[in-house]
């Protein structure tokens, strides 16, 4: 079948759509409602199906005859550590860990929270709580305190499982204190903390409350299976919300089951037996749907990695672990392969390695500029598919259906809309707008399998935020356009577009402008506040290594590229460089806070951040740049 002939059937009979594909999954009660339209805009995908996403993704395998095929291979370049399992071994982990939770009174509908770094008991943990029908929680280890006090009143679990510390090149980042000071924090008090001991460093456990990873283990027995309603929460994945208090998306069972099994067969491309490496970590929806879950469900090998892109030990460290374990397809964000840009710019590092095993290379998770695509394709001679997901969405909604031969590329966008999603371009009245005209970007209702469909202990505010904007249709955030032959361009969150004396600019474009210099490795365009214009938009560079470039001559080169594609009209004037960019964990920019920098508003600081360290460097930057205003834009 065709990706056009599938697209359309999914729009027209989603019903008979998604019932095909949920055939290909294994329940224990096979559905007979496929959907279910509420009232409130919101619906209910397979409700009255049973199944357990555990035994998808390890016991159905073995059943399959996949038991001795390797299912998960670690690889730590920061603690010098390889480890494989097969899936006899990890489904035999999983039940095992399965086992500690139920002697601790976790079962069907508990909550965890597990506070963890990249290292295979994470993952055991994930799927362990799968396994018994608990609610999992992933808060990205070395999260501050407060935050993880946040997730803990929120989630409300009976148990917090953690490790005694998290790696980074090579500072050792001690998690057990963090979580100290947050069960001191917070209201909500869970029963007991299960610390896994690293070599690295040994955690202090309170007696009563602290256990020990191994000594609950081995005293443990294995437990099977919960079956579990299809609309039952597998787990919750809190993101930033902008007041402050996070949102906690609930990815139900049974839809996301559906979902990432058509996702990595038909958008991927990986078959059973396939190795699969998604560059994340799973303290991210990523590292959820593309780590654990949906490999795994698929019956391939997944690479769990517990390093960075670069200096672990070097830029080549991805193509090292494409040879070596013979990777077949991978994922990774952006500014992954622009930190391996700077660092290789050449490749030389890539030509040590033989990575023909791979068949392509997917990047998503923030805008991916041409030049970082021109070069990773150049490099690698493998398609480079950039699309776009969101957390809230858990799987693709604009991607290359490379199954079905839909393997175009259109530099710039991140490919045509996924089956299952009506993906349309909306004027802020709602009306929907023509080909190459930008608006917001929105899904018409019902969406698809996999998708949230409400926030933990806050339905009304998941009412708002996403369905309140446009009736009848998601609201994404995001701005963009279609163009006549159904391609998507992503052009930044709605905010990232800027109002230069009554003309709307997207400073999204003026950063795909910039990132094309040849000594430019990263930017950021920030809107700043100007009396005269209203805003103005101002570059932040970050050089490629070994760039012999004068900094104002640079200034020049990038304000005469703006005016010569845009024109005068972007006024486009200023572009400062600097050391580091601020970015979340995951790798984004965090503009919206650079905004506020420069425009002398306050603003937290976001739990998501990288490294704080970096704000008050820039904030100083900015001050003696002269662009950050001394009291807020309505004083100034």
């Amino acid at each position: 079948m065709s990706y056009a002939t599938e697209y359309q059937r999914s729009l027209t009979q989603p019903e008979q759509f998604w019932a095909d594909q949920a055939d290909l999954i294994p329940w224990f009660k096979k559905p007979t409602s496929i959907l279910a339209n509420l009232p409130d805009g919101t619906h209910r995908w397979f409700a009255d199906g049973e199944l357990n996403t555990a035994y998808i993704a390890l016991d159905y395998q073995i059943e399959q005859g996949r038991g001795d095929q390797t299912a998960l291979i670690y690889d730590s370049p920061v603690s010098n550590t390889k480890k494989r399992f097969t899936y006899t071994e990890l489904r035999d982990q999983v039940a095992q860990f399965a086992g500690v939770l139920t002697n601790l009174g976790v079962g069907k509908g508990d909550g965890v929270i597990i506070y963890m770094p990249m290292v295979p008991e994470a993952g055991i943990a994930m799927l362990a709580c799968a396994r018994v029908g608990a609610v999992h929680s992933v808060v990205f280890g070395g999260f501050a305190p407060h935050e993880l006090a946040i997730r803990i009143d929120d989630a409300k679990p009976k148990v917090v499982l953690t490790a005694s510390c998290g790696l980074e090149f090579t500072k050792v980042i001690e998690y057990k204190p963090l979580v100290d000071q947050a069960m001191l924090e917070a209201t909500h008090k869970p029963e007991h903390v299960v610390v896994l001991q690293r070599p690295q460093a040994q955690a202090q456990l309170q007696a009563g409350r602290d256990l020990d990873w191994y000594e609950q283990f081995n005293a443990a027995n294995p437990v099977g299976c919960t079956p579990v309603k299809s609309t039952d929460p597998l787990y919750i994945m809190y993101t930033s919300g902008t007041t402050g208090k996070p949102k906690g998306i609930v990815r139900d069972n049974g839809g996301h089951a559906v979902a990432l099994h058509y996702a990595l067969r038909n958008i991927y491309n990986m078959q059973a037996g396939d190795v699969w490496m998604g560059c994340s970590d799973v303290g991210w929806v990523v590292g959820h749907s593309f780590i654990m879950y949906g490999p795994l469900m698929g019956g391939c090998t997944t690479v769990f990695f517990e390093g960075k892109p670069v200096r672990t030990p070097d830029a080549g460290t991805f193509w090292r672990m494409v040879q070596e374990y013979g990777v077949n397809g991978m994922f990774a964000a952006p500014t992954a392969f622009r930190a391996i840009r700077k660092e290789d710019p050449e490749g030389k590092l890539f030509r040590q390695y033989d990575v023909s095993s791979l068949k392509h290379i997917f990047v998503a998770g923030e805008k991916l500029d041409s030049p970082t695509y021109h070069w990773l394709h150049e490099i690698a001679q493998k398609p480079v598919y950039d699309h776009w997901w969101q957390t809230e969405t858990g799987w693709p909604v604009t991607a290359p259906a490379t199954a079905l031969g839909a393997t175009d590329i259109r530099v710039g966008s991140t490919n045509r809309a996924v089956a299952g999603y009506d993906v349309q371009v909306l004027d802020p009245m709602g009306t929907q707008l023509g080909a190459n005209t930008t608006g917001g970007i929105a899904i018409k209702l019902p969406l698809p399998p996999g998708c949230a469909q409400t926030l933990w202990n806050d339905h009304e505010r998941y009412l708002s935020s996403y369905l309140g904007e446009y009736p009848g249709y998601y609201h994404t955030g995001d701005g963009g356009y279609i163009d006549e032959n159904g391609f998507v361009y992503i052009m930044g969150r709605t905010d990232d577009v800027i109002n230069v004396s009554g003309h709307r600019l997207s400073t999204g474009e003026m950063e795909e402008l910039v990132a094309k210099h040849p000594a430019v490795a990263e930017c950021a365009v920030i809107g700043v506040h100007e009396a005269l214009k209203g805003q103005v938009p101002v570059g932040l560079i970050l050089l490629k290594d070994g760039a012999d470039i004068e900094h104002k001559a640079l200034e020049r080169e990038l304000v005469a590229m703006i005016r010569e594609q845009i024109g005068a009209i972007a006024c486009f004037n200023r572009a400062i460089v600097v050391d580091r960019l601020p970015k979340t964990r995951s790798g984004k920019i965090l503009r919206a806070v650079l905004r506020k920098i420069a425009n002398g508003e306050t603003y937290a600081t976001p739990s998501t951040i990288d490294d704080e360290s970096i704000l008050p460097e820039i904030t100083e930057k900015m001050v003696q740049e002269g662009l950050v205003f001394e009291s807020s834009p309505e004083e100034a």
